[in-house]
């Protein structure tokens, strides 16, 4: 199994995350290819302490990049987002933006 932080590997820090973060309490992950809906569930709640409502992810398939006459891909990612409970306080991650 797993530790916590092998599941999620970092926040995903743009516009649109923190937008649905302050909105809908919804962190936004970028966590491991292999990681299912429950382990990032139990993953979250472990290292944050909050109650976790529900987990949506969308897998991403990794980018062409070029340089020259060299071609290469970008791995392949996903990402989770991870919707609190009611009443839960929201971790600080983003602060010094």
């Amino acid at each position: 199994m797993k530790s916590a932080y092998q599941i999620i590997r970092r926040p995903v820090i743009t516009e649109k995350g923190l937008g649905v973060k302050e909105t809908q309490g919804t962190l936004v992950f970028q966590v491991n290819s292999q990681a299912t809906k429950t382990e990032i569930k139990e993953a979250v709640q472990t290292i944050f302490k909050v109650k976790v409502d529900s987990v949506r992810t969308a897998n991403f398939p990794g980018k062409e990049r070029r340089r020259g006459k060299f071609a290469g891909y970008r791995p392949d990612w996903k990402k989770a987002y991870v919707r609190l409970k009611a009443g839960e306080k929201m971790p600080e991650y983003a602060q010094n933006l």
